[in-house]
Order: structure tokens, then sequence, then C-alpha cells
């Protein structure tokens, strides 16, 4: 009897003693997922814009030794003149560094009076323009807002003429002459953010080589629609003077731009 007593004392004391203890464990620790490692970058940002340069032509061209012909083509005419155009410009940038290149090809054509000493009463003429242009740069001021980078590289350029005469002694008469040469130049190149969407952007670069001048001035603004797209509109105007073994090419190709912008 006193062993049963003790039994069922022993029991209550169990009892009471098990929450206690209970109380002092820990619940068990649920641990959170993992969150997954960010992906690992190199640092370099890339763009492609590709744009449409509607530009008239204006200066002076020649083959063969011929008298200069001048051209006056403006780009309000383009679709008048234009044969054919692809442009596209890129750039990948690291840090303060970049690297980028413009190419060009451009084919228009005109129909011109023929000057004093050329028996005829006008030139048809046609020209093609390819220009590849590589550089890089660093960025002497980068901030949150932008960047302005000075700049080097070289361009260079194909340019081909086709001439044909109307009239008096040369009616029907026609020629082709083309030329290449490599420029150097150098100059800046920059960006501005004026708010979350618009931004200001343009370049200038000036230069020699094979040519006797070679310059190029552009600017425009842009608009941001997302973080990897956004349209441009300016205007440029490039400049060579170039002239060897009888052939000529000393124009300015001008006029209003319109590009996409892709960023990745």
């Amino acid at each position: 009897m006193i062993g049963s007593v003790r039994l069922v004392a022993l029991l209550g004391l169990a009892a009471l003693a098990t929450p206690a203890i209970a109380a002092d464990v820990p619940p068990p620790v649920v641990k959170a997922p993992a969150a997954p490692a960010p992906v690992a970058t190199d640092g370099w940002t890339y763009t492609l814009a590709p744009y449409f340069w509607a530009a008239g032509m204006a200066g002076d061209v020649g083959q063969f030794g011929l008298p200069a012909v001048h051209v006056d083509a403006d780009f309000s005419d383009i679709f008048d003149h234009l044969d054919f155009a692809a442009m596209v410009m890129g750039e990948a940038r690291k840090d303060r560094f970049s690297v980028f290149g413009d190419i060009l090809y451009v084919k228009l054509g005109a129909d011109v009076t023929a000057p004093r000493r050329i028996p005829a009463d006008s030139v048809d003429i046609t020209s093609t323009t390819f220009a590849g242009l590589a550089g890089v740069g660093y960025a002497l001021w980068d901030g949150p807002k932008g960047h302005l980078d000075v700049v080097g590289g070289v361009r260079a350029w194909h340019v081909s003429t086709d001439i044909s005469f109307k009239g008096q002694a040369l009616d029907g008469r026609s020629g082709r002459d083309s030329a290449s040469w490599v420029d150097g130049l150098a100059g800046l190149r920059g960006r501005y953010e004026l708010s979350d969407k618009l931004y200001l952007t343009g370049w200038g670069l000036v230069g020699a080589g094979g040519a006797d001048l070679d310059w190029d001035l552009g600017g425009g603004v842009g608009y941001t629609f997302n973080d990897r797209l956004s349209m441009v509109v300016g205007y440029r105007a490039l400049g060579v003077d170039y002239e060897q073994d009888g052939f000529l090419f000393d124009v300015v190709e001008q006029g209003p731009i319109i590009g996409t912008v892709l960023k990745f």
C-alpha cells in the first residue's frame, strides 16, 4: 500500500515537472531558404544604335584631273537624292574606359549644272561613301548624371564617284573613279542626364591623315523608355577634304538624325 502511494506521488511530480521542462526547451528553428547568389558580371555595358541620317551633301567632287564639279544636294531633298543608306554606332564601357565604333554607308545622286570649262550642259553624279570609325576613350568626368570622354581613333574611308555628262561635246560620256584612305581623329564625346527620362548626347572629332582635313560634329536629345531602350533625335555634320592623283572629294554631309539605342 505504501509502495502504491509512492508510485502515485512520483507520477504526479513527473506530470507537474513536464511543462516546466518543456518550457525550457527552445522551439526548433526553421531556416529561411538561402537567397540566390547574384549573377557575376564583367563590369562592361554595351550599347548598339542603328540610326537614319537624312544627310545632304555640299562641296566639290572630281576625277581623272577634270575640273571640279560643285554639288549642293540639300537634306530637305534627301529622298530625291538618296539611293541607299545604312548606319550604326556601338559602344562598350567599363568604369572610365570605353571602346566605340561608327559605320556608315551612303549612296547619293545629284544632277548639277556643268562647270564652264566642261563642254556639257549638266553632270549626273552618284557618290558612294563608306566610312568606318573605331576608337577608345577615357572619362575626364564620370558622375551619376553622365560622363565626358576624351577620345582618339582612326577612320577608314572608301569613296567612289560616277560622273555622266549630258549635252554638247561630252554628251553620253561617263566615268568612274574611287579612292581609299585612313585618317586619325581626336576629340570629345559625352552624355548628360537631364532627368530620369531625358538626356543630352554629343561628340566632336577632328583629324587628318590621307585627307587634309576630317571632322565630325553631332548632338541630340534622347528619351529613355526603360533600362534597355531609348530613342535619340539630333543633327550631325561630317566633313572631309581629300585630293590625290586627280581624285577630289571635298564635301560636307549634314542633316538630322534619328536612332534607336539598345543597351545590354
